[in-house]
């Protein structure tokens, strides 16, 4: 996984000095765990997008004081996250309007159904959702988005061993509720 960072980072460095084409492989590198890490935060896809966009934005706007000290893909993150919890608070300072519906409700009326895997994606951010804030952040950025546990670390604004310890008793806290699921689905087989 070391080269993807690699050269990330040696397009960062390159956009960072004027090359247009360097500027767009370096958007197209990292978008996709961009939006899958901001996707984890926020649990809301379609605002994963825009927000998505905003670190994009960001994050070329201040190319120039990237100086390639960490990977690319970490220092995006960390603006990702900033990005997911600047519009955390304002969204909390503004009113709503009209109350929205469950987020999940409105990710399965938006999905198309009969995609094989839809029903383990809904099932995996259930339980991802169960997962203190922290942990589920650690989790993803290191076991889903396959960050190095130091990088995560550096992206989350944590020491490597809080990352550590959050990623293993995020993995306890998910193989207890799977067991649970399991256990609560076995009767019920049985009865039928």
């Amino acid at each position: 996984m070391a080269w993807p960072d690699d050269a990330a980072t040696a397009w960062a460095l390159a956009a960072r000095a004027g090359d247009p084409d360097a500027v767009d492989r370096f958007v197209r590198a990292l978008h996709p765990d961009v939006v899958r890490y901001i996707t984890h935060l926020s649990s809301d896809r379609q605002l994963a997008d825009d927000l998505a966009q905003d670190t994009f934005l960001r994050a070329l706007g201040s190319l120039h004081r990237f100086e390639g000290r960490s990977s690319a893909r970490t220092w995006l993150l960390s603006i990702a996250r900033r990005t997911v919890i600047d519009n955390v608070r304002y969204t909390a300072a503004r009113p709503r309007l009209r109350d929205t519906d469950d987020w999940t409700v409105w990710a399965e009326r938006a999905q198309p159904s009969g995609l094989p895997g839809f029903e383990d994606g809904v099932a995996l951010l259930d339980l991802l959702d169960a997962l203190p804030a922290e942990r589920r952040e650690a989790f993803v950025l290191t076991q889903l988005t396959g960050l190095p546990y130091e990088e995560a670390a550096e992206a989350s604004g944590c020491p490597v061993g809080t990352i550590r310890s959050r990623v293993a008793r995020a993995r306890a806290t998910l193989v207890a509720l799977l067991v649970e699921a399991e256990e609560s689905r076995a009767p019920a087989a049985v009865a039928a």
